[in-house]
């Protein structure tokens, strides 16, 4: 990784390390699959029909796979953390679709989203009632240590996205700021996915803290990751259009680093473009020629290493074993999606 990760970026995932951790628990996966099917069921069919458009898209099911694994890794035999997973899953799923409409978008993962097929108002209603389902599961599984992490989680992801909205169209967002928006928006929810493994299996209230340090920092981690493919990946391994952050006026790492490094006439050009929402013809190539000047791409990258090698760190405490060698697999996925 010592080229420059300005020319290097693509969005091809490191397929084998993710592979490996499928492997893993793919039968539990399966499961998780058959709950998150029949737990989106409603005699009101625009529901699965819509529920079933996202979650038939793909996806990597990261989330879901770190409460199967970090459960496993802690000595976990049992069932609960199946339904808890499909509980992430579908927490996740809720948050794409307000998302999407929220962001206006029309792509995601290489398809059509479901606010661009329905409209609005199906994807904002379909996404109260996966969270609702979420919570349902959450009831069944009958712990209120599992109930108040996801809980807590759902209501900071909220918090997260209220966040972004401050920070849209605001160049001069401190670095401090983002870093916190971040936190809440994307990490929160594997924090609370990498933290239930160890609770059920009943393992120390250190062990728990020690997931969810590991959880919230991959999260960060990959974040950041997203945040610098958004200006360097190809469009159709990515899944999205590059450029969107930009056409949307988000402001994220890149921006916010290349504002703060940048002279007069640089920060007038974000202010115009960002602030304002004027962008001409030929604005995102500049864009790119000022964050490359600035090496904002590249730290943006050297800081997802940092919150890495910090998720690794976190897992010392745990013996080795395949499911903490696919835990530190994850780390190295989330970072190599840069190169």
């Amino acid at each position: 990784m010592n080229a420059d990760p300005a020319t290097r970026l693509d969005a091809t995932p490191a397929d084998d390390r993710l592979d490996r951790m499928q492997a893993l628990v793919r039968d539990e996966l399966v499961r998780v699959n058959a709950v998150i099917l029949r737990e989106m069921q409603s005699p009101v069919q625009l529901i699965p029909q819509l529920a079933r458009h996202l979650v038939g898209a793909g996806g990597k099911r990261v989330r879901p796979m770190l409460t199967l694994i970090s459960g496993r890794m802690c000595g976990y035999e049992g069932e609960r953390h199946v339904n808890l997973a499909a509980c992430v899953e579908f927490i996740h799923t809720a948050t794409l679709l307000h998302d999407d409409v929220v962001d206006a978008s029309d792509l995601r993962r290489g398809r059509e989203t479901a606010n661009a097929l329905w409209g609005n108002k199906a994807p904002v209603l379909v996404g109260d009632f996966l969270f609702s389902r979420a919570f349902q599961l959450m009831v069944a599984d009958g712990s209120l240590d599992v109930l108040r992490i996801l809980s807590n989680a759902s209501a900071v992801i909220a918090e997260g996205e209220v966040m972004q909205l401050m920070t849209a169209n605001d160049s001069t967002t401190a670095e401090t700021a983002y870093f916190a928006m971040i936190e809440a928006k994307t990490a929160k929810l594997f924090e609370a996915a990498a933290e239930i493994g160890a609770v059920v299996a009943g393992r120390p209230e250190a062990d728990a803290k020690a997931l969810a340090t590991y959880g919230r920092d991959i999260g960060v981690a990959f974040q950041l990751i997203d945040d610098a493919l958004d200006y360097g990946a190809e469009d159709a391994a990515f899944g999205k259009t590059v450029g969107d952050d930009f056409a949307d006026g988000k402001v994220t790492l890149p921006v916010v680093l290349a504002y703060a490094a940048g002279d007069g006439e640089e920060r007038r050009f974000w202010e115009r473009v960002i602030d304002h929402g004027e962008q001409r013809e030929g604005d995102l190539a500049r864009a790119l020629q000022i964050l490359r000047r600035h090496d904002a791409i590249g730290a943006t990258i050297r800081r997802a290493e940092q919150r890495g090698e910090a998720a690794r760190r976190a897992l010392d405490r745990f013996a080795a074993s395949r499911e903490r060698a696919a835990m530190l697999d994850l780390v190295d996925f989330c970072i190599e999606r840069a190169y």
